[in-house]
């Protein structure tokens, strides 16, 4: 269990976006908290791969080593 305070506005926002979907105001925000972590999570194996691709050898370098260009 978890309890979590917001301010004024964002709770409004959160009681208005539930009632618009008819949902409860807890799982708008386990939607929403879920999303996010997905969402940072992705970004960070995005950033790790781009790190990666741009650290790595030209792909002409790799094609002449693997004897693909004759």
């Amino acid at each position: 269990m978890l309890t979590v305070r917001l301010e004024a506005g964002l709770e409004e926002w959160v009681e208005l976006y539930a009632t618009e979907h008819r949902m409860k105001k807890s799982d708008v925000v386990r939607e929403a908290l879920q999303r996010y972590l997905e969402d940072t999570e992705d970004a960070a194996l995005a950033e790790s791969a781009l790190r990666e691709m741009r650290s790595s050898k030209p792909l002409a370098e790799l094609r002449r080593e693997l004897g693909l260009d004759s």
